[in-house]
């Protein structure tokens, strides 16, 4: 069930209204939702209910026993209690991450090992599963670790209740492709019986009408007309067209992944909860950490908080942040799927942040920082002027979507390869250009320009919101293409 579908309007409309009509009942209401959020869920597979339901409990209890320990030693006095906790944490986050490797990494570890010893000589017969990927499954297993983290850290309070963990997890709105929404987040909201103001109201319905237009229209267009068929055979294409379809898939994964955090957002809003922001302009960015704090932040704050830090951050000098920075992509990398593709595209971003670094510190500008993200420059201000910092960085990042985008590293050599080979363009259309220009003309918008419109508008009458928000969807039904493919980020 893809969100811009009559299918999911019907539900949501079935949804909204029914969770408003408990709004003083606020235990069956998160239960209502909760139930909403399985039968949602099971549109993929009614089969991996049960895994959301299994990852929720394991989360739940684990931290239930953190929290009792740390009833029993609030100073953090007794060595041994710490070190059950240690433990407790310890094994909840392995057991999270042995879910996540079963279903996403078994067949590719596999394949590697079987790879690696017929090198050798030798023929082993190792069991090769077809295992099916959960939908989403990324996303709710890295909730899950930060909420155990976060109990233990004691940065938040556990849950009250396992239904408030069942309900963080599974969560229909952010369910299958983020943002990721912490504990200390969303669990205070889940206490309280919410309530639906009228910049609520009119923040949520133009965040989805927003991202009905970039998934629909400029995602789903470049999609088929031009990324699609110049990567799925890039010796057919010349020059112009494969730098079009590498400036295209930068736009289209763009407007396709922030049109869900939009919609995502838009609609928990109408349901009277708030999301974290998960995509600031990433493309104005003057540097690479700059790119890694505006793209998919609830990602890279994660990887930052949850893994960057407990390695050791820049605490320890500029040999150590740079050690931390590359393993933080690479595993960043490996996240987004079981494929050295996506492992190289990890190393590259990883490897622009340690030259950003090395280049500071040569210049005698290197900040020690815990923070992935904390030095948010073009590179250094006075070094190079903004513009070329943004024009660098683009085009790395748009090296890298070719890494990304590619199914393989013979793939990705054949676009990179072909950009020296000049013949006609045959794709490349005016109004392809249109919306590639638009997507990236889209970033020099002014910042939080939707939330802009949102204020201005809260006072509108009802009818006249209601009315240019209908004649908004209703301009984007006449030119989207017919059929919605799934979102890109559905697979991680």
């Amino acid at each position: 069930m893809l969100f811009p579908t009559l299918a999911f309007g019907v539900f949501f409309l079935f949804v909204y209204f029914t969770a408003w009509s408990l709004d003083r009942e606020n235990g069956r209401r998160k239960l209502f939702l909760l139930l909403a959020s399985w039968f949602f869920y099971a549109q993929w597979d009614w089969r991996f209910v049960g895994l959301l339901i299994g990852s929720a409990v394991l989360n739940w209890g684990v931290a239930a026993l953190i929290a009792r320990s740390q009833a029993h030693d609030p100073e953090d006095a007794d060595r041994k209690a710490r070190g059950r906790r240690k433990w407790l944490v310890g094994l909840g986050v392995t057991a999270n991450l042995l879910i996540l490797g079963l279903f996403k990494y078994y067949g590719f570890f596999v394949e590697q090992a079987l790879d690696l010893v017929s090198r050798f000589g030798w023929e082993r017969d190792l069991p090769l599963l077809q295992i099916v990927l959960p939908v989403g499954i990324s996303f709710f297993t890295f909730q899950g670790i930060s909420y155990l983290v976060d109990v233990h850290r004691r940065k938040t309070p556990p849950a009250k209740s396992l239904l408030d963990v069942m309900l963080l997890m599974s969560f229909f709105p952010h369910l299958v492709a983020g943002p990721i929404v912490r504990a200390s987040d969303l669990l205070p909201q889940f206490d309280r019986v919410p309530r639906l103001t009228r910049a609520m109201a009119t923040h949520g319905m133009l965040l989805i009408a927003w991202g009905l237009f970039k998934k629909t229209v400029i995602a789903s267009e470049l999609s088929v007309r031009l990324v699609d068929p110049v990567f799925f055979d890039p010796s057919a294409y010349g020059t112009l067209d494969l730098i079009a379809a590498v400036y295209g898939y930068a736009v289209q994964i763009y407007c396709d992944f922030s049109a869900y955090s939009d919609m995502a957002i838009g609609i928990a809003a109408l349901l009277g909860y708030s999301f974290p922001r998960n995509f600031d302009q990433p493309y104005r960015a003057s540097s690479m950490q700059s790119f890694w704090r505006r793209w998919h932040i609830s990602l890279s704050s994660w990887l930052r908080d949850y893994l960057y830090v407990p390695l050791g951050g820049g605490r320890k000098g500029l040999v150590s942040s740079c050690i931390n920075v590359m393993i933080t992509m690479l595993l960043g990398g490996l996240w987004h799927g079981a494929a050295w593709t996506f492992i190289a595209w990890g190393a590259l971003h990883g490897s622009a942040q340690v030259a950003e670094r090395l280049g500071r510190a040569f210049l005698g500008r290197y900040r020690p920082s815990g923070d992935l993200s904390a030095d948010d420059v073009a590179v250094e201000r006075g070094v190079i002027p903004t513009w070329l910092g943004v024009l660098i960085t683009f085009h790395v990042v748009c090296l890298g979507w070719i890494l990304f985008r590619a199914e393989t590293f013979g793939m990705a050599m054949a676009v990179l390869q072909g950009l020296g080979r000049f013949q006609a363009a045959s794709l490349v259309t005016p109004f392809l250009t249109v919306l590639i220009v638009g997507g990236l003309a889209m970033h020099w918008l002014p910042p939080r320009a939707v939330e802009g419109m949102a204020e201005r508008l809260k006072t509108a009458p009802s009818v006249t919101l209601g009315v240019l928000i209908g004649i908004c969807i209703l301009l984007v039904e006449a030119v989207r293409p017919d059929g919605v493919a799934p979102f890109i980020y559905f697979q991680f």
